[in-house]
């Protein structure tokens, strides 16, 4: 298999398409990196209750923003993608809580 251009370097749709399948993958695989810290988030937290974390969610998506700024995105567009990124971690370390702590 082939390396993907970088953007710059895209001179066709499939070249751009092959790029964005390439960042896909690579994304899944931080993914499944970031989930695994909500399976030992579950495991090492003893309440329920603290799976839902406002005041680190927040700091997140503050320094999401901050990164994004810094990296010249829109704030605002990748907030709101880490925000339903961690809505779903939240939803899917309550499960996994559930589960490690006999109630699912």
């Amino acid at each position: 298999m082939t390396s993907a251009k970088l953007p710059e370097q895209c001179e066709t749709m499939s070249d751009v398409r092959a790029g964005v399948d390439a960042v896909d993958r690579e994304l899944v695989g931080l993914l499944v990196r970031r989930f695994g810290y909500m399976d030992a988030a579950a495991r090492i937290k003893t309440d329920r209750d603290s799976v839902r974390d406002e005041a680190r969610k927040a700091e997140v998506l503050n320094n999401v923003a901050r990164a994004a700024e810094s990296a010249g995105l829109e704030p605002a567009r990748l907030r709101a993608v880490w925000n339903e990124l961690v809505e779903q971690s939240i939803e899917y370390e309550a499960v996994r809580w559930d589960r490690l702590h006999g109630r699912g």
